[in-house]
């Protein structure tokens, strides 16, 4: 008489579904070429979301479980992580993970999570960017601007160095900072080469001021800097993080008066607004950002109308 199989343990039917999301991660590197950061957000957004249903259904998720999961199950753990202060914006890159590893699902064969696509995301709402006035943008690339502070005149140079960069490259922090010593624009050099969202490569111009002031910290650095080792380095010699950066932009803030939207990011709303506002191309501004839709660019046309019309309200007798 043939012993009947024993029934797999928990920790046993969860491993295919561990299995999976491991190859979905990896897809995310591979195939997409997501960037570290948003790979590693995704990892978690899924994590939690795992770690809500062993707890939701009272035992380890399995695929056969996942890809039974109905609407109501999805709008459950939304109204959790609600309840735990996560805002719109997190909830809508969350449950876009989500979707992505229910399609990842699906093409492997492993399962047709259908209630991923079903489910509505929270409202979002769209706030248009909030770029400085070409006064303030212009203070914030001014190392002068930060004479006060107690620190090192090279490092008052470098993160003046970044701002020029941010403002007149219109460069993510993150693109700036990627930026090798070999690369950098000086020296007659005109125009740098960064990597962006999805590991996409974009050759962007820089001004003379810019490669002035990036020249200026270089002169200054007390470290070697090797070829292939980053441009800007912190205070100790190692790459530098951006929220050294964010943390200048917030003296600066004290210091020029800016308001709590002034970040190192508005600089790259300012590029973009600034350049729109005197007549530039919108399909060259988009090239310069990088952004892979032009919808997106145009959100800086609504900032330009915007101002318009203030300008309209507080100055025209009738208004």
């Amino acid at each position: 008489m043939t012993k009947p199989a024993l029934s797999e343990s928990p920790a046993e039917s969860a491993l295919p579904l561990l299995e999976a999301s491991q190859s979905w991660l990896a897809y995310l590197v591979t195939e997409r070429r997501l960037s570290p950061n948003t790979v590693e957000a995704y990892g978690r957004d899924l994590r939690q979301f795992l770690a809500f249903l062993t707890e939701y259904q009272g035992e380890l998720p399995t695929l056969q479980s996942m890809v039974a999961l109905g609407p109501a199950d999805l709008r459950a753990f939304l109204a959790a992580r609600r309840r735990e202060g996560i805002g719109s914006h997190s909830l809508m890159r969350q449950l876009a993970a989500l979707r992505s590893f229910a399609r990842h699902l699906d093409r492997s064969g492993l399962g047709n999570a259908a209630a991923f696509a079903a489910i509505r995301g929270p409202k979002v709402k769209k706030n248009l960017p909030r770029p400085l006035a070409i006064a303030s943008a212009r203070a914030v690339t001014d190392a002068d601007s930060r004479a006060s502070e107690d620190k090192e005149p090279w490092i008052l140079a470098r993160d003046a160095a970044v701002f020029a960069l941010l403002y007149g490259s219109g460069l993510r922090i993150g693109e700036a900072l990627g930026i090798l010593r070999k690369d950098a624009p000086i020296e007659g050099r005109n125009e740098v080469t960064v990597t962006g969202k999805g590991n996409k490569t974009r050759t962007v111009p820089v001004l003379p001021q810019v490669s002035a002031a990036i020249a200026d910290y270089i002169a200054h650095c007390p470290y070697a800097l090797a070829p292939e080792g980053p441009l800007f380095v912190g205070a100790k010699g190692g790459p530098l993080s951006p929220r050294i950066i964010q943390l200048a932009m917030e003296g600066l803030r004290g210091a020029l008066g800016l308001p709590e939207t002034a970040t190192p990011h508005a600089l790259r709303h300012s590029f973009a607004t600034h350049l729109l506002g005197r007549g530039g191309d919108l399909r060259a501004i988009q090239e310069l950002l990088g952004h892979a839709s032009l919808s997106t660019t145009q959100n800086y046309t609504k900032v330009d109308a915007a101002r318009l019309m203030a300008a309209y309200d507080a100055a025209h007798p009738r208004a």
